[in-house]
Parts: C-alpha cells; structure tokens; sequence
C-alpha cells in the first residue's frame, strides 16, 4: 500500500473552475433562502447567513 499524503487545510477555491459562477448562484440563493427562513426565529442566526449572502455577491459582482 502506498503512503497518501496531503495538507491539512489545503482548499481548491471555489472561483477557479469552468462553473464557479453556477456554483456561487446556488450558495447566495440557498443563504438568502436560509436567511429568510431563519430570521423569524433566530435574528443572529438570519444575520449571519445575510452577511455569507452578501460575500457570496461581492465574489459574484467581481466575476462578471
């Protein structure tokens, strides 16, 4: 058996391959959705996916 090695941490990014885009379309949109689910229940939790939304849109805006 030969030996694997790898990195602890190491992450492929997200904007790197042929379908970032698609991919970061689908993470706002389910953050949004979570948000607005959330939010009647658990303002900080809601708060928090709104801010992942909202970084998620940045990285968006700057690959169009």
């Amino acid at each position: 058996m030969n030996n694997q090695y790898c990195k602890v941490g190491a992450v492929t990014p997200i904007t790197s391959g042929n379908q970032a885009i698609s991919i970061l379309e689908f993470r706002y949109n389910n953050f949004l959705e979570k948000a607005a689910n959330v939010s009647s229940m658990d303002t900080h939790l809601g708060e928090f996916f709104k801010r992942k939304a909202q970084g998620i849109k940045k990285i968006l805006e700057a690959l169009r």
